[in-house]
């Protein structure tokens, strides 16, 4: 701009003595001849060179799908990661699609997202329209020889618009989100793209939410007697069922997959949590699955028969594992490891308190460890204790490690004709000094004598030498008991814990870093960023 003045006011000069006479202006030796001598025009700047793009460059558009309607393209993100083609996914995917891995895109969750729509109770016969159909759902493009299946190639981002935003796979319908050690699939929040996530960061989305065919307790239409139970997903303001008498149900299947930053409130101060199970049976495959930050649970199983190997929650908010309204549940190589000075219980298995609905809630859970740092003062009042047992549930513990050396470690509730029960194998407790609470019909001394049970190798005064979450030589000199001998689903072992040693990595390459738990490198970074490849 100083350039430009200048030069305006040499032309203004040139003016004026153009216009004078000889007899206003005479300078000696001229003549009378006026000679303005310009400056010589400053050189032009050289044009600033465009930066080169660093991290990820946005890809130039979105991908087509079968889906009736397309994604939509809601044009570009940055953050510290780079630059990301948003591409949303339509609110009901009516026919089977796959999201597949591009470099510099990814897809988004605006709102709820229907994966199908509902098949009902049971499965309709071939060719003939679903039974029901969800709010909104064009159930009539939708029959039983076109069920909608959801797949996601390894690699895949998926990030949720902030609020009540959550993905829902209703009944008849199926995920295929398969993910490898080097490449999970991540669900996460926008806010995690644009950088503006820490590791305190929670409850910024819904999470994803599998609904199923498999029985069910605590019915909201139906009863268990009659065999017509269903559920409402809770929260949901529009019908999203799940119940059936189908033990065998498969939902799919979710493998290496992460889960960041999810709980949003639906309603009522109902949360979901990072992945809920509803009415999922033995068909469905689960498989290193990891929570970050739910600010409920990090996965709740309502109903069903789901089995899950290899699964890691960190940071959950409320409960690390909750398992009810007649789940029958196997877990095996569970790594639970809560914040400090936040999260309630690490197990929370019951019945909502009907006592008489069948069947049972029943948890079998082997190979784990489960870390809780905070001080009881900061537990929720209504559990008190790391681990808790109630209603009308049954649980097995095997080959398992809980450290949570200030607090209580197992409470038992004893209420109803037939209360909850527990068995212990080989696990381990590091406690406080009162250990167990007993409430209801049960005394502390009575939950004590469940744990304590001659020639079944537990110990409620064990010395902790855990590195981090890894075995260390007092857990390695715990004698193991063979989980096959409970459950056919588990793998045989002959080590307590969820980490043998530091040979033992199951858990690198898919999971993420945060200040609660470092898994190392070569995996996907930390929980705050996105991985670049």
């Amino acid at each position: 701009m100083k350039k430009v003045s200048g030069l305006l006011l040499v032309g203004c000069s040139a003016l004026a003595l153009a216009g004078c006479g000889p007899s206003d202006i005479a300078a000696p030796g001229t003549g009378g001849n006026v000679v303005v001598n310009n400056p010589a025009p400053t050189p032009s700047a050289s044009p600033t060179p465009t930066p080169t793009p660093t991290g990820v460059v946005a890809a130039s558009g979105c991908p087509g799908i079968s889906a009736s309607t397309q994604l939509k393209d809601a044009g570009v993100l940055s953050g510290p990661t780079g630059s990301y083609r948003v591409c949303t996914i339509p609110a009901v995917i009516d026919r089977s699609i796959t999201l597949t891995k591009q470099a510099g895109l990814v897809y988004q969750l605006d709102g709820r997202v229907d994966v199908g729509c509902d098949g009902g109770f049971a499965a309709p016969t071939s060719g003939s329209p679903f039974a029901t159909s969800t709010v909104g759902c064009p159930s009539a493009n939708l029959t039983a020889d076109t069920n909608v299946t959801l797949t996601i190639d390894p690699g895949v981002i998926v990030i949720a618009a902030p609020g009540a935003t959550w993905l829902g796979v209703n009944r008849g319908n199926k995920i295929n989100a398969v993910g490898t050690a080097s490449q999970p699939i991540i669900f996460t929040s926008r806010d995690n793209l644009l950088g503006q996530t820490t590791d305190t960061s929670q409850g910024l989305w819904g999470g994803v939410v599998l609904m199923g065919r498999a029985p069910v307790t605590d019915c909201t239409t139906g009863t268990t007697a009659s065999g017509n139970c269903e559920r409402q997903t809770e929260g949901s303001t529009n019908p999203a069922r799940f119940g059936g008498t189908d033990n065998a149900y498969s939902a799919g299947r979710m493998s290496y997959v992460q889960i960041r930053y999810s709980g949003f409130i639906l309603s009522n101060n109902i949360e979901l949590q990072s992945l809920t199970g509803e009415g999922v049976g033995t068909g469905t495959t689960l498989d290193h699955i990891m929570s970050f930050n739910s600010s409920d649970d990090g996965t709740e199983w309502f109903g069903g028969s789901p089995n899950m190997k290899y699964y890691v929650s960190i940071g959950a908010d409320d409960d690390s594992l909750d398992v009810d309204t007649g789940a029958q549940m196997n877990v095996q190589y569970a790594l639970m490891i809560q914040r400090d000075g936040l999260g309630d219980a690490l197990f929370e298995i019951d019945s909502n308190g009907n006592e008489g609905d069948t069947p049972r809630t029943k948890l079998n859970v082997a190979n784990f460890t489960a870390i809780q740092k905070q001080t009881s003062s900061n537990n929720e009042s209504n559990d008190q204790a790391a681990s808790l047992f109630r209603g009308n549930s049954d649980t097995t513990l095997i080959n398992g490690i809980i450290a949570t050396p200030n607090n209580e470690c197992i409470r038992m509730n004893g209420s109803g004709s037939t209360p909850a029960t527990l068995n212990a194998y080989s696990v381990v407790m590091t406690c406080n000094a009162t250990k167990f609470i007993g409430t209801g019909a049960y005394s502390a001394s009575q939950v004590s004598g469940f744990f304590n049970v001659t020639g079944r190798n537990n110990n409620d005064g064990f010395t902790s030498t855990l590195n981090g979450y890894t075995n260390g030589t007092n857990e390695t000199g715990v004698q193991a008991t063979d989980p096959k001998t409970i459950s056919a689903f588990f793998d045989t072992t002959t080590w307590i814990g969820a980490v043998r040693n530091a040979s033992d990595t199951w858990y690198a390459g898919w999971t993420c870093n945060s200040t609660f738990a470092n898994f190392g490198t070569g995996n996907s970074g930390n929980c705050t960023s996105l991985p670049t490849t």
